[in-house]
């Protein structure tokens, strides 16, 4: 199993990891198959998205952020519930298909590491088929 380990800087932020995932794929000599990205943490996730204009991030952030505020009438202690409950909805893994080396991935999309109770360091978990 490979792993990309990347440092948060903020409390919520989303980070571009798609070139690292690639030189990885490109790195392993697979051609084809399939990409399996998982995320070892409760309050990170992992989305794939836009990535050629950064607004589409700040509206995803700032919408989550209005669903799911980050002081609220929560059960849990330790003052990251916010954190928990985004990440459960955006998700711990993706598929991504390998063709001819690359990451099939559409022409705006990218691959984000979702920080949702940074900063921290984040393990991406990769397995390759």
């Amino acid at each position: 199993m490979l792993f990309i380990e990347t440092k948060t800087n903020k409390r919520e932020s989303f980070v571009n990891i798609t070139d690292l995932v690639n030189a990885l794929v490109e790195t392993s000599g697979k051609k084809d198959g399939i990409c399996i990205l998982y995320v070892p943490h409760t309050t990170a996730a992992i989305t794939i998205n836009e990535s050629a204009d950064p607004d589409v991030v700040r509206d995803i952030t700032q919408k989550l952020g209005e669903l799911i505020p980050h002081r609220g009438n929560y059960a849990h202690s330790e003052g990251n519930s916010d954190a928990h409950i985004k990440a459960s909805i955006i998700g711990n893994s993706r598929i991504v298909i390998i063709e001819n080396g690359r990451l099939a991935l559409g022409t705006w999309e990218g691959i984000f590491l979702c920080e949702f109770d940074g900063p921290r360091t984040r393990k991406v978990f990769i397995k390759l088929l």
